[in-house]
Formats: structure tokens, sequence, C-alpha cells
């Protein structure tokens, strides 16, 4: 299967190409730079040149793939209502080559979106609650939806925290956080969940999708269903040597910026129809276990 990969050079999509040209797939990398598309070629994948804005790239590198999986993201979360619009106009782009041919496209979200109700996992199944009004990331899954009302094979793949022992996902801007201002900081009582997977298992997971190409599935990345952002951070305050300390909800902007929208939410997920549907088994290391491996004098 010849797969064109947005995002093929990042902290997941890396990990994805590997994964894939190691199970005999063709892959056509998107590639924004020359030193990306390098390292896609290092790789042993096509290169197609061209960033998220660029539509008429996308819809080249999508009608000439047999897939297509949607990695790519602009992590930028001082614009981020912007970044979630930039989104959903490159899922249209692609989906828009993609009708009627049952060629899957994986369209990447998080697994927030499947929280509809407080406190328990989310479900792949769940009703999705969550617009765009409400939180931007939903931009994504309304797109895909509208593309797959159009006759696009399209599913999503719902992302927790994905780590290793370099990045871990939000954790990392925590980390840096903990770092400038000299404290590790949870808000309350620190017993808010969130989900977690090492990178290795959800490389092999966006595999599995796309093989399957089963239109409509939405699956969960999820390994552990919820790690308490206390114990987060506890163990960055022992990693960086700093003290541990609980905020108000009152303190939270000032001391987390713009990851204080997260940083309070509880947000476990549950993987199980994933594990049955796709037969995935998780096997990496825990999210814990990476933190207390990491090197935190850099």
């Amino acid at each position: 299967m010849r797969i064109f990969v947005t995002g093929a050079t990042g902290f997941i999509g890396s990990r994805v190409v590997k994964e894939l040209l190691e199970h005999g797939h063709a892959v056509l990398g998107l590639a924004r730079s020359e030193a990306s598309a390098r390292a896609l070629a290092a790789a042993g994948a096509e290169v197609q040149r061209g960033g998220l804005q660029d539509l008429a790239s996308l819809r080249r590198g999508a009608s000439q793939a047999e897939g297509v999986i949607h990695l790519g993201f602009i992590h930028d979360f001082s614009k981020f209502q912007e970044n979630c619009e930039i989104d959903g106009r490159a899922i249209e782009a692609m989906g828009s080559v993609l009708a009627g041919t049952n060629r899957p496209l994986i369209v990447t979200s998080g697994t927030g979106m499947g929280n509809a109700v407080p406190g328990e996992p989310a479900r792949e199944d769940n009703p999705v609650t969550i617009t765009s009004a409400m939180f931007p990331r939903a931009i994504s899954e309304e797109a895909a939806a509208a593309v797959a009302a159009r006759g696009v094979n399209v599913s999503v793949m719902r992302l927790p925290q994905v780590h290793d022992p370099v990045k871990q996902g939000l954790i990392t801007m925590a980390i840096q956080l903990a770092r400038e201002k000299k404290v590790s900081a949870y808000i309350g009582d620190g017993r808010n969940r969130w989900p977690a997977a090492h990178v290795l298992d959800v490389a092999r997971l966006y595999r599995l999708a796309v093989e399957k190409a089963a239109p409509g599935a939405k699956y969960h990345a999820v390994a552990e269903e919820g790690v308490s952002n206390r114990e987060i951070s506890e163990v960055i305050g022992r990693g960086l040597k700093v003290p541990v300390v609980s905020l108000s909800p009152e303190e939270s902007a000032a001391h987390f910026g713009w990851l204080a929208m997260f940083a309070g939410r509880d947000m476990p997920a549950s993987s199980a129809l994933t594990r049955q549907w796709l037969g995935w088994q998780p096997t990496g290391p825990g999210l814990i276990e990476d933190l207390e491996r990491m090197n935190y004098s850099v």
C-alpha cells in the first residue's frame, strides 16, 4: 500500500513512517523544509514538498496514494484556534480527492473528544458532545464527519499524551515551565488524570488502522487510562530537583499560561474497543517510567 503521511518527520510521524516501511508499505511523506525532505529520503520514503497550508500539495499527495495518515498539526498554542482551522481545511482538501474511492483517510484528534461522562473514561463509542464552538480542536473531527458525508472512507485516531524519555506531549511544556519557574505544579489535589501511550505503540496502531480501513471508526491510542497530574508533577519535581506545589484554579492561569486550559482537566480514556477491533496490545514503557528515565540536565 502506498501511504501519504503528513507530519511525517515529527515525533510520532517519523515512527509511523518507519513502522509502515518495515511492514512492506511505501510511504510518500509531506516535507515543508529541505531538512525534512532529506530525513524522509534517508528513511526510505518518497518526498512530497509542501506544508499544511499548501492545499494543492495536500491534494496531490492524497491523489497519489492508496491511503492517507494525517498527523501534521502546527503546535503553536498561542494561535490554537487558527491552527485548528488550518487542520480542518487540510482534512477537507485531502478528502476532496478521496471521495468515492474507498481509500482510507486517518485523521488525528484527541481522546478528550470522547469524554462524554465526567469522571468516566472516554470511550470510542461515546456520543461526541464537544463542538468547535466549545473547544477548537473539535474542528478536526467535524471536518472528518463532513468529508465522510461526501463519501470518504475516514476514521479518527484519538491521541493521549504520547511519550518516550525525550518527549511527552503536553507534559513536555509542563517540564519547561517547571524548569523556568523553579517549581513543579499541579492544580487542586492533582487527582485529574491524563491518558498516555508510548510512541512506538502509537505508531503500530496507526499502521493497523490504515490497514483495516474501517469507515467511521474512532480509535483510542491509549495504553494507560489515566495517570494523575500530581504523580506527573512529583516525578518532574524529582527530576529537576525543584519543589512540588498545589495551585488553586485561580492561580493556575498565571503559572501555566495557555497550558492552564488543559492542566486541570480530568481526561481518562479507555482503549478497550480499539484493542478488540485491531488486536492492538501496547507493550512499551509507561509514562512515569519514561519520565523517570528522562535526562533533566538538558
